[in-house]
Formats: structure tokens, sequence, C-alpha cells
């Protein structure tokens, strides 16, 4: 045991030492650290250099998303605080997977007062998936309440970047809570094309059929951004009575907006986007084809009834 110990310390040191190649294979020893090692990780991180720690914490983040073996939570969770933007950003990165509620408040903490916009925009994009759970009951009401607030604030500060504002209001927009329709809309309305792109992307999280109209609206918009987001909105609603402007969509001058609502019509499914999206796997166009029988494939998947059992 004394000998392991001894080891995974090694491995800490050598990994830290800029003097030594860092073999991103090698840092799975970092994984799952019991408390000693843990402790001796965090004093000598305090003693490396910037660029070292730089290094390392891209490539934990990096194998932890191909690797669902290795977990390097508790190392992430104490670099929030590391005095270098980069790493505070690359930390919560690491931590996009981790649903434990005790993570909301460092992240609030983060946006209300961190001086890097890079890690606020990150904190954001983390509160989002809280705002999610709590929607969908996997939250308590406390927590939920406190990453709302903490998103509101954002979306109230008249001080806050324009692109922090649109990932707040895309990050709020999956709860079901007052004041969430009315920021949509004001956001919708702003003469902003940035701010109305981003409304557009937040009704479609909104799930929410009472934006239907509205986007139906914006297909027939001569910009192909603002069409293509709000074919990718109605696709997140997931309601059948956009089947049949998506369909017209799917032969749209732009290859984008064609993809976006051919990739809609499967997500959507029913009997009449399955014939859709038959016949636009026969189309001329080869993305067309490509964009349709991936749609069906996935429709199909989506269709397949779970093992017995499972």
């Amino acid at each position: 045991m004394r000998q392991e110990a001894a080891s995974n310390k090694k491995y800490i040191a050598a990994t830290l030492d800029p003097n030594e190649l860092l073999v991103p294979s090698k840092l799975i020893h970092l994984s799952n650290l019991n408390e000693s090692d843990l402790d001796f990780m965090k004093q000598s991180w305090a003693r490396t250099m910037t660029e070292r720690r730089r290094q390392v914490i891209m490539q934990l983040v990096k194998l932890s998303q191909t690797n669902f073996r290795v977990n390097f939570s508790e190392i992430f969770f104490f670099c929030l605080q590391d005095l270098d933007a980069q790493v505070r950003a690359e930390a919560i990165s690491g931590l996009a997977d981790e649903e434990d509620y005790r993570h909301i408040a460092p992240l609030t903490q983060l946006l209300a007062k961190d001086s890097s916009a890079a890690v606020k925009e990150a904190a954001v994009l983390a509160l989002g998936k809280f705002a999610l759970l709590g929607e969908i009951g996997k939250l308590s009401t406390a927590s939920t309440n406190e990453v709302y607030q903490a998103l509101l604030a954002v979306l109230d500060d008249t001080s806050a970047g324009g692109e922090l504002q649109c990932l707040a209001l895309e990050a709020i927009a999956t709860l079901n809570l007052p004041r969430v329709p009315d920021l949509i809309k004001a956001a919708y309305r702003s003469k902003s094309a940035e701010r109305k792109l981003c409304a557009l992307r937040a009704m479609g999280r909104n799930c929410n059929e009472s934006w239907l109209s509205l986007l139906v609206r914006e297909l027939d918009n001569d910009n192909a951004e603002i069409r293509y987001e709000a074919a990718h909105a109605l696709s997140e609603l997931g309601a059948e009575d956009a089947l049949p402007h998506l369909i017209k969509l799917a032969a749209d001058k732009d290859s984008r907006v064609q993809e976006v609502a051919i990739k809609g019509l499967g997500e959507i499914g029913s009997e009449e986007a399955r014939q859709a999206l038959t016949r636009l796997a026969k189309s001329s166009q080869q993305r067309v084809r490509q964009a349709a029988r991936t749609a069906l494939k996935d429709l199909d998947f989506d269709d397949e009834p779970l093992p017995f059992g499972s």
C-alpha cells in the first residue's frame, strides 16, 4: 500500500514538473486520488508554473471526455480557484458532466465576481446544465432558484457583455419560471441581430409551443442564419405542426438550413416525416440524400423497442 502511495506521488510530481515530458496516457494515475495524494497534488500544484498547469488541466479535460472510467472531479474542483483564468475556465469545462449540486455555489461566485469573460461564460454554460436538471426535477427547488437568480443577475446587469447575456438567456430558457418568457420576448424584439438569434435558440430550449407561430414566421426571413435558428428551434420543440414547414425548408437555397430542417424531420418523427425523408433520400443532391438517410437511421433507432429487461 505504501509503495502504491509513493508511486502516485511520483506520478503527480512528474506530471507537474515542466522539465518532464507530459504523457497524456499516464494521467490516468491522477484519477480518483485518495485524500493524501490529493493534498500532495494541491500543494504541488500551487508551486507549479502557470504554463504547465494549463497544459495539465487541458490534457485532463481531454482525457475525461474520451475515457469515462477516469475521474478527475476533485482536481477540477480545486482548480476553480486557480490564479490563472485559463485554468479556471478549463476546470469548469472538466466538470461539465457533473451533477453535484455542491458545484452550484462556486460557479455562481465565479459568475458574479470573476474578472475573466471566458470564466464567466464557462460558468454560465455549466449553470445551464443545472437549470435543465432543475426543470426536470433532478435538483431541489432551493438549488434551482439559486441557479435562476444567478442567471437573472447577468440578464439584469446592464454592464454585462452581449455574448454573456445571450448565453445566460439560453441557459435560463429551460426553466418554466415567471420572467423567462418576457426575457425571451425582449431579446427577440431587440434591434441587435445577435440577440434575436439568441432569442430563437432560447425559444427552442424553452420547449413551449406558444413560440410555434413566431418561429414559423421566421422561416421566411431573408436572413439564412435566422431561418437556420428558427428551424433548429422548431426541431427542439418537437411539434408535429412544424412538419409541413420543415419539409418546405428542406428545399431552402442555403445548405445549412436544408440540413437542419432535414435533421428536424427525423427528430420530430411521425409517419409524415418518414415519408418526406424517404423522398428526400432519393434526391439528386448528394448532400440532401445523405442528410435524409442519416435522419431516417436516427428515426429507426428511436423506434426500436428496448431489449427485454432493460
